[in-house]
């Protein structure tokens, strides 16, 4: 009995919204922060800073404050761990749906879908019990060989940024913190934790930085993620100009910046530098462990003891905590966060639509797709690609799926028993294991092969199925690509393939792009990225014209690896030099490798224009089942600089479809060899318009969009004139141009 009354005295005392704001869930979230810090200890503070678990930082149980929850995302939730080590905990009810890559979802250039995909995701975190996921990636594909650019979203910074806002408002709408990643330059995975980047203040602002600062004030992302990498000579993650001064002050955040697991190094540089909360510091951010306890992590008892000492104010701990509990009232106790759900049928149809428009049609010659099954009686599939789950490896992204349905059994499903569907491996690439190559025998790759090219001489199509995949040094954590050209044979396999009678269709997957050198024998090419659970569907419903493709490249393919911008620079631009430092990579954080982004802001397209580089895709590129006509734009333009415009597109094809408008500027200075000749500034997505059918698109562009960073004044300046706006279906598939006059602002 005595229990029982002690039990409702603390349950009580604890619910008592006069007595204890911070547990009132109507009140608002900075009385109710305000509330809490007022009651915790400075050990209480200390210890919401930092690890509990591999996943987890801790609440103040003393006085009901819950724990953060954390796991890998983007494209779903990792497999549950133990609670303090790498290994899997054996759970038979954490398998999930693997959402498409998120360069696929950057391919749809759809904010809706982009919303939806967040909205979906976060369901499943939610149903797992999860506060935080880490996730989405806005880093930009500097450079084709990043092994981690499957998780991030293009080239442009604008297209990422864009495409991040709704997914990020889709999520947290339902109680899970984004954790946007990785802050910022971790646009390599080689040395990706000793190498520091040198880069242009103005590349950093209006490439690097610009996504984020999008993310940040249009989405109020709730949390970040610090990388690995340095600047200025300093860990990202614990880096003040970075976090201090620019992310917290200059752009007014109130999150909580988390470290990347491993990703703290000194206690004086991360208490004053702006991380708030630490992950995984003493392991390599993936699998080794470490003898090391919480206690010893560099926001935990060392700081507390500075903080005691008088060395380092209280105001800084209280900001850190405050934001913190920010994020726990945010989310863990968050009364609107919702119970979510897990491998529902509306996931896995998100998941079939992302990954439907996500899909790239990159040639088509003589409207060889979409595919009729009653035109042919002997279909031969070729390639790992088409029955590999390709869920499996690239290290955090890795998902424990309950289903993998593969592009073989979707290709067998829609031709139909009245068609012969074969199929032939053609190649091996061995296992997906983390930081380390799988030994792939030579004598059963020629086998393969010689299998693959005696099969084709009996079929009448072939459709090779190929690419990337998740194994270390391909698309993969901690791995940059060794080579531009497709791994283990499959050129020659390609070449060999099309000299059959048969006609063959190409269909690659993977985060980056490649050299076609085959190019020309191949009737069609499909590029996918990663199009998760649904991949089969996806492509199969591509490939026989139940879903008219209308996936644009968010990514540049140039024909050469040397036609990237910063290939020319040699390896100072990429993947960077040994650094003069005397003790490389020791206790006080020294890089020992420097990198300079020799290009500036010509990244991607802006490179190959300004170079004059004809790539072999442009970015934006994408052909479709039907064809789309445009009318001239309208455009007006208000006092403060914005640019209205409207412009009508029509299905002028016989097939119902979908396309993405593209709208590029053109600066008064454009032709000046420090600007770009043009930058995408809008763009807008069609519903699916029938045959003849016609849809009025409406955009904005706000005299921010229009402006660029002066080095000498350190802002945004926007240069009145005569701005060309120009109208197209890719960077070089201008349909449409006009001029339009911004004025001076007083």
């Amino acid at each position: 009995m005595r229990l029982c009354i002690l039990l409702t005295a603390t349950i009580l005392a604890l619910t008592s919204s006069s007595a204890q704001v911070y547990l009132d869930p109507k009140a608002p979230i900075e009385e109710r922060v305000k509330d809490a810090l007022s009651r915790m200890t400075t050990h209480e503070k200390i210890q919401i800073l930092h690890a509990q678990s591999k996943f987890t930082s801790a609440g103040v149980p003393r006085l009901g404050i819950r724990q953060l929850n954390m796991d890998d995302g983007p494209h779903g939730v990792r497999e549950e761990l133990e609670w303090n080590t790498w290994h899997p905990a054996g759970w038979t009810n954490d398998y999930i749906v693997a959402f498409p890559s998120l360069t696929c979802l950057a391919s749809t250039w759809n904010r809706d879908l982009s919303k939806a995909y967040g909205h979906a995701v976060s369901e499943e975190f939610a149903f797992r019990g999860k506060d935080i996921m880490l996730g989405p990636g806005v880093n930009i594909a500097r450079t084709p060989m990043n092994g981690r650019a499957f998780e991030y979203m293009g080239e442009d910074p604008f297209l990422a940024g864009e495409i991040a806002v709704p997914y990020i408002q889709g999520a947290q709408a339902n109680g899970i913190a984004c954790c946007l990643k990785h802050f910022v330059l971790n646009d390599q995975e080689t040395d990706r934790f000793g190498v520091n980047v040198n880069v242009s203040e103005r590349a950093m602002r209006e490439i690097y930085l610009a996504p984020f600062q999008k993310a940040v004030e249009q989405a109020h992302v709730y949390t970040i993620m610090g990388s690995y990498n340095y600047w200025q000579n300093t860990h990202c993650c614990q880096n003040d100009v970075l976090l201090n001064g620019i992310l917290k002050k200059e752009w007014q955040w109130d999150g909580a910046l988390i470290s990347d697991w491993g990703g703290t190094t000194d206690t004086w540089q991360a208490a004053t530098g702006g991380l708030d909360i630490e992950m995984g510091t003493y392991t390599d951010g993936k699998t080794k462990e470490s003898e090391f306890g919480y206690k010893d992590y560099y926001l935990a008892d060392k700081f507390e003891q500075l903080i005691e000492e008088g060395k380092i104010p209280m105001s800084v701990l209280d900001d850190k905590a405050s934001r913190v509990l920010r994020t726990i009232f945010r989310t863990a106790m968050n009364p609107q966060k919702v119970i979510g759900n897990q491998c529902s049928e509306a996931h896995y149809d998100v998941c079939r639509q992302i990954g439907e428009e996500g899909i790239v049609l990159l040639k088509n010659s003589k409207n060889i797709l979409p595919l009729n099954p009653q035109n042919y009686r002997h279909v031969l599939v070729v390639g790992e690609n088409a029955t590999r789950s390709l869920t499996k490896g690239g290290g955090s992204s890795e998902l424990k799926t309950l289903i993998d349905y593969a592009p073989l059994d979707a290709i067998r499903a829609a031709f139909g028993d009245k068609v012969t569907v074969s199929y032939a491996q053609g190649y091996e690439s061995g296992r997906a294991l983390y930081d380390h190559v799988d030994k792939v025998s030579s004598p059963k790759n020629e086998e393969l092969r010689r299998e693959a090219l005696e099969k084709a001489r009996q079929a009448d199509l072939i459709i090779y199925i190929g690419g990337l995949n998740k194994n270390h040094k391909q698309d993969c954590e901690n791995g940059d690509r060794e080579s531009y050209n497709l791994p283990f044979g499959q050129d020659n396999l390609i070449e060999q393939l099309s000299k059959s009678h048969a006609p063959l269709i190409v269909v690659t997957f993977g985060g980056n792009p490649y050299a076609m050198p085959w190019l020309q024998q191949a009737k069609a090419l499909l590029h996918c990225w990663y199009l998760g659970s649904e991949a089969g569907t996806a492509l199969a419903n591509i490939l026989t014209g139940k879903t008219c493709p209308s996936g644009k490249l968010p990514v540049t393919f140039g024909r050469r690896y040397e036609d990237y911008p910063y290939v020319r620079f040699g390896t100072e631009a990429y993947p960077g030099i040994k650094a003069a430092a005397t003790q490389p990579n020791n206790v006080t954080g020294q890089p020992h490798s420097q990198v300079y982004y020799k290009e500036g802001i010509f990244v991607g397209y802006r490179g190959f224009e300004k170079n004059k580089v004809q790539p072999l895709f442009p970015f934006g590129f994408g052909l479709s089942y039907t064809t789309f006509s445009y009318n001239k734009p309208t455009v007006t333009v208000s006092d403060n600089g914005t640019i209205d415009m409207s412009i009508t597109v029509c299905n002028s094809g016989k097939v119902a479809g979908k396309e993405t408008v593209q709208v590029y500027i053109a600066s008064p200075n454009s032709k000046r060899e420090d600007m770009p000749v043009k930058e995408l500034k809008a763009f807008s997505k069609t519903r699916l318009l029938q045959p003849g059918e016609r849809q009025t698109l409406h955009m904005s562009i706000t005299r921010q969009e229009l402006s660029s960073w002066d080095e000498q004044s350190h802002q945004w300046c926007c240069v009145p004139g005569t701005y060309t706006l120009m109208v197209g279906a890719s960077s070089a598939d201008i349909r449409e141009k006009t001029d339009v006059s911004i004025p001076s602002i007083p």
